[in-house]
């Protein structure tokens, strides 16, 4: 259920689009919906010796290979000395490695380490057995039809993972009625 009540969170601005000539439309918002609840769910119960935000460090790191400090601050969307200790953080585990800027020898680059790449590797399948074993328990048509969405999720993944700058969530400002009743004042 949406926490937006039955409407979904985009209320009634869905949009469909076709799933072709045999399959008829599908809800966007609605199959977007219940795989953001299902990405969520799997991320809230990661269960790892480093965080989500290093988890994720070393994912974009195996992915486009070596970048300064600076430009994982600004992906990650913390600032630079929070990304400065979380690389610290990581070089002592030996899960990245800090190697001279080819193009600037006084800036460093921070690399995915070997130890960096096994560690991700397992992480990525523990996840992916817990999907396995959520699947098992689905009826064989509900099965049948993610089989059939294979590749459409890997789609999903390739346009997701060239996205490097996601928009920020941002929440809405209490209101000044709201804020003055917080304060105590009548």
């Amino acid at each position: 259920m949406s926490i937006d009540g039955p409407s979904g969170a985009l209320g009634a601005h869905r949009h469909c689009l076709s799933a072709g000539p045999a399959s008829g439309p599908i809800d966007a918002e609605a199959a977007g919906e219940a795989l953001f609840l299902l990405a969520a769910e799997m991320v809230r119960r990661v269960n790892t010796e480093v965080s989500l935000t290093s988890l994720l460090t070393l994912a974009m790191l195996e992915r486009t290979g070596p970048r300064r400090v600076t430009e994982l601050a600004a992906i990650q969307e913390i600032t630079q000395p929070s990304m400065t200790a979380l690389v610290n953080r990581l070089e002592k585990a030996g899960l990245v490695m800090r190697l001279r800027d080819p193009d600037d020898q006084r800036a460093v680059r921070v690399s995915l380490s070997p130890a960096g790449a096994a560690h991700l590797r397992s992480f990525e399948e523990a996840g992916a057995e817990r999907f396995v074993r959520l699947i098992q328990n689905l009826p064989d048509d509900e099965a049948g039809a993610l089989g059939g969405a294979i590749k459409a999720l890997r789609h999903l993944w390739e346009l997701a993972a060239g996205q490097e700058l996601v928009p920020t969530i941002r929440l809405p400002s209490p209101s000044v009625e709201s804020a003055s009743e917080g304060s105590g004042a009548r």
